[in-house]
């Protein structure tokens, strides 16, 4: 378990403090605050996962308060940073009043139930105005560290001092094993014996997608609105921790419902027959009164809404609520986003194999074992290969014979070797989590079966996507029918995985393996016939039009993978795939080098925080990561995006009139040694970060002076 350290220490607040005009900016004062007290690894990895939980929705709320928070991989310890801020920051709280008073909770990725709690009862407080008052009028961050700790952790507090870290672990531990594993003691539950013989009661139940703010804030918010009117309400929270469920009489009591939800909501069954609210979780953090009116009026309104019996089904409906067209695209972009490591990974060890054993170890790829050989028998430069017929019959023989031998060209044959197998995993990878992103875990075994078999069909990446949302798509049928109770269980590790593969399977085999394989070589034919004469500069404009469209995304992702599949089929015949591949990766370079050079050049057209992410895009950029420039397309995209498009396409078109080569599929200008026309490949990725990086600075700058016109309108109509 994570140890229990305070989650608030002085060295985390920060009071009157100029963090900056805009959100963005408190984010990132805050990450580098809390990971300047040694409880982040990175302050930039913290702010880019709290930015991006904000992109989702505001975190302010009424009262001048703002909650970014995230859970992150970066985070050592759970924790708040706290800023008291000299002039307020629009957090997009629903009364409209800029936050002066700044939490950041900062939740490991496996913050264990404790801690979760914890931070629950951080949200409930913050609910109270009591709490809120005193921190506004703390004289320094001893005192707002004391305040905090009182409300969160007043275990911790000796003599009106927070603990050192170390016995607060011991003391949270006892805490803990007290009150039995860390659950803190159920609000909903100890409400189940205060209201009175006839008195009004009504339950329900909160959620948000994180699971640790705004989840606990409804809850304290509906229940004080229900002390204020002299009824009990009792809200049971779904976070991300242990859910202190509400007792069934409490429930059975019950005259209504209030659902504050953003996830759905479980054991929902419990509530069946009962009027209900149904609202999503912010609504109750800006008005909760309202909720509990509404609730109350519905007790007496026959035509009122109800929550339906069968709540599993209601459940399930609930989830399965988002439009197809977006899971799918969702669901491909997740088995995308699980392929890229296998690529990367994969094609940096390939390039290191030719940097060490040279390019003509590709000739001992399935001819030779490398297990005839180790370190005290190493190889020569020559090898004999046995032909076979296809009965298994020695025909005749084959030498081989490479440049290099010894010790560098083992080593350099086993990363060859290791690269083959990472890239081997390339469409299987596509293909299951494809269907993973469609149907869960049980969808994970037939998509990467689904890949195997686009494979060995010769159907490629398409005949892995279509596998792939095939197996998803047949996987949750069949996750969703009524089967038994004694069948259940059986249902995802052996029923699911057995029908998706035998069903789905045979529909690739027998069906459509041939077409998509015809299909796929049809792609690869039509694209790689333009790399010859003058097509061949038409074909790179394609290609970087494609690779810096959506900067990671499908478009780029088919981009990339032509690329890659070509390379198998290239020799020193053939070498159209590798200037292919070259002009992928040049064009994909763009971007990012064209993002880090606008935002040195020009750094009052963006925000600080794009400023942030242009110091480190550069080296994305030489390495060949167009994602890179996503936060600046994301932000800008009618600027960004037609920009890194004209950028992408000079480049394309210079390399394959260039004749530049590559025979690494990775790495950028770090698998120099793997380029042909090193000097033509910088050439044109230097011409093509040029054009974005002007057109980039002429879009903002036109832009900016749109808007500051716009705005000096706006003022002369109000002085008006």
């Amino acid at each position: 378990m994570t140890e229990n350290k305070p989650l608030i220490i002085p060295e985390l607040v920060a009071l009157d403090a100029d963090a900056g005009p805009g959100k963005e900016d408190v984010i990132e004062f805050l990450a580098t605050t809390v990971a300047g007290a040694g409880r982040a690894s990175s302050p930039d990895g913290l702010a880019a996962d709290a930015k991006k939980r904000e992109s989702t929705a505001p975190t302010g709320i009424p009262g001048g308060i703002a909650i970014p928070h995230c859970r992150s991989s970066h985070v050592l310890a759970p924790s708040l940073g706290f800023a008291r801020l000299a002039e307020p920051v629009d957090f997009g709280a629903a009364d409209g009043q800029a936050a002066d008073l700044i939490f950041m909770i900062a939740a490991p990725d496996g913050a264990d139930d404790f801690h979760l709690q914890l931070l629950a009862k951080l949200a409930r407080g913050l609910m109270q105005s009591e709490f809120t008052d005193a921190l506004r009028q703390a004289a320094d961050a001893e005192e707002v560290a004391r305040i905090v700790t009182g409300q969160v952790q007043p275990e911790l507090l000796d003599d009106g001092a927070p603990v050192e870290d170390g016995a607060a672990s011991e003391t949270a531990s006892a805490a803990e094993t007290a009150e039995g594993g860390g659950a803190a003691e159920p609000k909903a539950a100890a409400a189940s014996s205060a209201p009175g013989e006839g008195e009004t009661v009504i339950v329900g139940v909160s959620s948000c997608p994180t699971g640790i703010a705004h989840t606990f804030m409804a809850a304290e918010a509906l229940e004080q609105a229900g002390k204020d009117r002299g009824i009990t309400v009792a809200i049971e929270g779904q976070g991300s921790g242990k859910i202190d469920a509400l007792d069934p009489d409490l429930i059975k009591r019950a005259s209504a419902v209030i659902f504050a939800h953003d996830l759905p909501v479980k054991g929902r069954e419990r509530f069946a027959g009962k009027p209900v609210i149904d609202v999503g979780v912010k609504a109750a953090v800006n008005d909760a009164g309202s909720l509990v009116d509404k609730a109350l009026a519905a007790v007496d309104d026959p035509s009122a809404t109800r929550v339906p019996a069968g709540g599993e089904s209601s459940e399930e409906s609930e989830e399965g609520s988002e439009h197809w067209a977006r899971r799918l695209q969702r669901s491909v972009m997740t088995g995308v986003s699980y392929m890229i490591p296998f690529v990367a990974a994969g094609g940096l060890l390939i390039a290191l194999g030719f940097l060490l054993a040279g390019y003509d170890v590709a000739n001992l790829y399935e001819k030779i074992s490398i297990s005839d050989y180790s370190l005290w028998n190493l190889p020569g430069n020559e090898f004999v290969h046995e032909i076979k017929n296809s009965a298994g019959d020695v025909v005749g023989t084959e030498t081989i014979t490479v440049s290099q031998s010894g010790l560098l060209l083992y080593i350099g044959w086993t990363l060859f070797l290791l690269g083959q197998a990472a890239m081997s995993f390339l469409v299987p990878a596509l293909a299951g989590y494809i269907s993973f992103g469609l149907a869960g875990r049980p969808g994970i075994a037939p998509g990467f079966v689904m890949g195997v078999v686009a494979v060995e069909v010769g159907a490629g990446f398409i005949g892995g996507l279509v596998g792939g949302i095939l197996a998803g798509y047949f996987a949750a049928w069949l996750a969703g029918l009524g089967v038994p109770s004694w069948l259940r269980g059986l249902m995802p590790v052996v029923i699911i995985p057995l029908g998706t593969t035998l069903v789905v399977g045979a529909v690739m085999y027998l069906l459509l393996g041939l077409p998509l394989a015809s299909l796929m070589t049809a792609l690869q034919d039509g694209l790689t016939s333009m790399s010859g004469g003058g097509s061949a500069v038409l074909l790179g404009i394609i290609l970087g039009l494609m690779m810096c469209f959506d900067l990671g995304g499908p478009v780029n992702k088919a981009a990339y993978l032509f690329g890659t599949a070509g390379l198998s089929a290239a020799s020193a015949s053939n070498t159209a795939p590798y200037e292919i591949m070259a002009t992928v990766m040049a064009a994909g370079m763009v971007p990012p080098l064209a993002m880090s050079a606008a935002t040195f050049l020009r750094s009052r057209l963006f925000t600080k925080a794009e400023v942030e992410n242009g110091r480190s895009a550069w080296l994305l950029g030489l390495s060949f990561i167009s994602e890179g420039a996503i936060p600046f397309a994301a932000a800008d995209p009618l600027r960004v995006i037609p920009a890194t498009m004209a950028g992408g396409a000079v480049t394309g078109a210079m390399t394959m009139a260039m004749h530049v080569g590559s025979r690494a599929p990775h790495g950028g200008v770090f698998v120099a040694f793997a380029i042909t026309n090193f000097g033509g490949f910088l050439l044109a990725i230097l011409a093509g970060t040029v054009v974005t990086t002007a057109l980039v600075i002429v879009l903002k700058g036109l832009g900016r002076n749109a808007d500051g016109k716009k705005s000096t309108e706006a003022q002369a109509a109000a002085a008006a």
